[in-house]
């Protein structure tokens, strides 16, 4: 039952991120790595049934399969540091996948009868194969928790600065991500194929209860935001630290150039009406790297990511909020239009250029109307 629930669970979180709009690269690399998760469980659980018997044309395809989610666990890191394109160097990290499956093209081409006899006397006539593909896993994923590990907490401030909202909870849901896959790496090691894949399938359980949980993991909106001091502070904290640029070779007539056309696309298109717009996202609209970007928007509008995307969302706000089409909606329903996704960041951000409350705002402004 626990499997089945895995599976379920897996194949219904990658339709998530498929179905997600404005989806990122990361969220189509963790969408294909559900994808290989969801089916990797489905072979376990026909052996682990028996019921490999009436597919045995499946059978071998599983066993070089732990060799990919290093990668995929990887890719997902770094497609959250950069959005820079790296498809000369994607094939290396599957070459050991693809060099295990080649290994066992003798197995593959078994007639059904043979591939079963095999398996019912434990990878005989295979061991070299199999042995040398284990010992290949055990490296993959020792190297691959360790790079991600070192990616994620050498690139966690550029994680958390590429979002124009609270992200700490997906930094939190990231880190439980890397050390949830690294605890599994080491139930591989103790070579227990049942508690590997029940760790597996409760590993999916988690980070789909905590994803959904926070919000933006698997959707647009935000369900996990809570007005809580604690968290506004952190947040608060988060998106004054200053952005320091050392040896910037950033000319200045370009980086006049870039924010003409930063502010002409942000007239034009609106894209802080993206609640998952992020500092890549618009950086790789503009064809520019996301620090380049960053450094021109400390630099001409003196504020940080954050507050340049919100603050936009402000001026949004304050121009739909009076118009007579917008009486008929609630304050936080044209919130959630001009980019929103929280109606405490709303609120807080809205009280902060404005020095009052969104409420107080319109209220004033109609008392002008009316006299």
């Amino acid at each position: 039952m626990l499997y089945l629930s895995g599976i379920i669970i897996t194949f219904f979180l990658a339709i998530l991120l498929i179905s997600k709009k404005d989806k990122s690269k990361a969220d189509i690399v963790l969408a294909i790595w559900l994808c290989l998760i969801g089916v990797h469980l489905q072979l376990f659980y026909l052996h682990y049934s028996g019921e490999y018997i009436h597919f045995s044309y499946l059978l071998g395809l599983e066993i070089p399969m732990p060799l990919l989610h290093g990668p995929f666990l990887y890719l997902y890191i770094r497609s959250l540091i950069s959005t820079a394109k790296q498809s000369y160097t994607l094939p290396l990290h599957f070459l050991p996948a693809f060099v295990a499956y080649i290994s066992l093209i003798p197995f593959l081409r078994l007639s059904s009868e043979e591939k079963i006899s095999v398996y019912q006397h434990n990878g005989s006539g295979f061991e070299s194969q199999t042995t040398t593909i284990f010992c290949f896993i055990i490296l993959s994923g020792i190297s691959y928790v360790t790079l991600s590990l070192y990616l994620f907490y050498k690139n966690r401030e550029s994680i958390k600065n590429s979002f124009s909202l609270n992200e700490s909870l997906r930094i939190k849901w990231v880190s439980y991500l890397i050390y949830g896959i690294g605890a599994i790496w080491i139930i591989v090691i103790l070579g227990n194929d049942i508690l590997t894949f029940a760790s597996v399938a409760v590993f999916i359980l988690l980070i789909g209860y905590l994803g959904i949980k926070q919000g933006t993991i698997f959707s647009n909106y935000s369900l996990a935001y809570l007005p809580t001091q604690n968290r506004t502070a952190d947040l608060t904290e988060e998106v004054q630290e200053k952005i320091k640029y050392q040896k910037s070779t950033l000319k200045e007539e370009d980086a006049v150039k870039i924010h003409n056309k930063l502010s002409e696309i942000m007239m034009q298109e609106k894209l802080f009406k993206n609640p998952e717009l992020s500092l890549g996202d618009l950086a790789e609209r503009l064809d520019i790297h996301q620090n380049t970007l960053s450094q021109v928007i400390n630099s001409f509008e003196q504020k940080h990511f954050y507050d340049y995307i919100n603050e936009l969302r402000i001026v949004e706000f304050k121009q739909i909020a009076l118009t007579p089409d917008s009486q008929k909606y609630t304050l936080l329903s044209l919130a959630f239009d001009c980019g929103f996704n929280s109606k405490t960041t709303f609120n807080r951000t809205f009280k902060k250029s404005t020095g009052i409350s969104p409420k107080e705002y319109l209220n004033q402004a109609i008392t002008r109307i009316a006299a």
